[in-house]
């Protein structure tokens, strides 16, 4: 399998966030990666650099507006006298319909959800050479390969079409299965990640050519609080085409699994032409933010469970953060996932 990958990824590098309303370190840094690079490469995969593809494939599921704003925030950030090194919002809106704030403070809280997705002068280009890597893992399956594997930094399933939050700036998911939509009518989404995928839902929630199904932590109690719950069932053309799973918290192997066997019925039902797996390695028991308890012979499971599903796959990267365990959980999945899939 290849893994598509640019070093250009490491250079975003957020110095905090807030967690509980104290500040903390964040923990999105560029040493995942070497972690994650690890892992791939202990699976077989051969890493390959993805080619510069524009803003098309980006801006087929994120507004311009938005873009304009990460594109220009930093710069625009350093002409406030006394701003923080990063952009981090200090206001929100209470509600997105009001008029569109002209300022660069108006703005980072328009279009930022939260504290943990600071904005520096390496950001863009971070996250746009992680979506190119996503646009280049999908036309690997686009030209026949039956799987590839997208080593996304910056994350991305926590952005909306024009919001960021969670770490996450451009949507890499989506942008995988937008560009993928070129060629197949129907195209599913599976989210495995601790946390709810909201910003992939959000992006399709009334669109009913994109099944979106997530299984993460129940967020009563947990990131991102507002989005996830099971009765989220889509709208408009799309309703009946999003399926949340939330697991209560601590759930180990044999819960996380069950609830898969559920996703499979409704990928079933819906017959894609291809799939995406948003690849959290954040639900393993040893993960910073515990909220679940996968193990390691897990991730193999659930590797191999995917595979048999039998469809063109692009596995994008998105949490799983430092641990001692986080590149065998990736060589667990890969692995399974390939030798399941027949290479």
């Amino acid at each position: 399998m290849k893994a598509f990958y640019a070093d250009e990824q490491k250079r975003h590098d957020p110095k905090m966030f807030l967690s509980s309303g104290a500040p903390h370190p964040n923990p999105e840094q560029p040493e995942r990666v070497e972690r994650l690079l690890l892992g791939a490469k202990a699976a077989g995969c051969e890493i390959v650099r993805p080619r510069a593809h524009g803003l098309a494939p980006i801006a087929a599921v994120h507004t311009p507006e938005y873009l304009e704003f990460l594109e220009h925030i930093f710069e625009r950030w350093q002409r406030i006298a006394g701003a923080s090194e990063e952009v981090i919002p200090n206001i929100h809106p209470l509600a997105r319909t009001g008029r569109y704030p002209a300022s660069a403070v108006g703005q980072a809280g328009y279009h930022m959800a939260d504290t943990a997705c600071p904005i520096s002068a390496e950001t863009w280009q971070s996250a746009c050479w992680s979506a190119w890597s996503a646009v280049e893992a999908a036309d690997a399956v686009l030209a026949g390969a039956p799987a590839a594997y997208a080593l996304c930094r910056p994350p991305g399933h926590h952005a909306f079409a024009d919001v960021a939050g969670g770490f996450c700036f451009v949507n890499n998911s989506a942008v995988a299965a937008q560009h993928l939509r070129r060629t197949a009518a129907r195209v599913a989404i599976l989210d495995v990640d601790l946390h709810h995928g909201n910003g992939t839902q959000g992006i399709f929630y009334a669109r009913s050519d994109v099944l979106t199904i997530s299984l993460h932590a129940d967020p009563v109690r947990f990131y991102p609080f507002f989005w996830g719950h099971a009765d989220e069932r889509g709208e408009g053309a799309g309703l009946g085409y999003n399926l949340n799973l939330p697991l209560p918290r601590q759930s180990g192997d044999e819960e996380f699994l069950l609830a898969l066997g559920a996703a499979f019925r409704r990928i079933r039902a819906f017959s894609p032409d291809a799939l995406v797996v948003a690849l959290g390695l954040d639900a393993f028991e040893g993960d910073p933010f515990g909220g679940l308890s996968v193990t390691t012979p897990g991730f193999s499971r659930i590797g191999e469970a995917i595979a048999g599903l039998k469809l063109p796959t692009v596995i994008v990267q998105e949490g799983g953060y430092l641990c001692d365990a986080l590149s065998d959980n990736l060589n667990a999945f890969l692995s399974a996932f390939g030798a399941g899939a027949g290479g």
